[in-house]
């Protein structure tokens, strides 16, 4: 159903591809929008080996487009150096494919909120995320995304590199 990498020696290993999305700080999540138009909007999520959480208004663009087709693609950039003597870029990158909903048990929506606050605030006391939580409640809207294929890529370079250490 997915395709396959075409250049196989770049691939990343799931485990390479986890470890990027556990410690990745944003993305971009890629839906269905108005119009028959990709709509792409980078944001804040948390992953937790299975699904990724993002939070949003209870109202607007991704929601309708999330409720319309819930199909989606969401990309995490891990790393990306610039090399501008060599006119590329050494990167790793995942993309995942999955399917999105809104998440509508309390108890769930607070688990995954409280997931994306010790990610982005880890230091913060637990009274203090509770405190913010309740101060957003009102229009905060949990979506997750069921994890259906993942695909990793790295630069050519990083692959020549990891070997001729090996």
């Amino acid at each position: 159903m997915f395709r396959e990498m075409r250049r196989k020696r770049q691939k990343l290993s799931r485990e390479d591809c986890d470890a990027i999305l556990r410690e990745g700080s944003s993305g971009v999540l890629a839906v269905s929008g108005d119009n028959g138009y990709p709509y792409a909007v980078p944001l804040s999520y948390v992953y937790d080996g299975e699904h990724i959480y993002f939070h949003c208004a209870k109202s607007g663009h991704k929601l309708d487009a999330v409720k319309r087709n819930a199909k989606a693609s969401f990309c995490v950039i891990g790393q990306d150096q610039v090399m501008p003597e060599e006119y590329t870029s050494y990167f790793r990158s995942v993309i995942v494919f999955g399917t999105v909903h809104v998440l509508e048990d309390e108890q769930e929506i607070r688990r995954t909120i409280e997931m994306l606050a010790v990610k982005y605030a880890p230091e913060d006391s637990p009274a203090n995320r509770r405190r913010a939580v309740e101060r957003e409640w009102d229009p905060l809207c949990m979506l997750e995304l069921t994890v259906d294929h993942v695909s990793g890529k790295e630069a050519i370079e990083l692959v020549r590199m990891r070997q001729s250490r090996g």
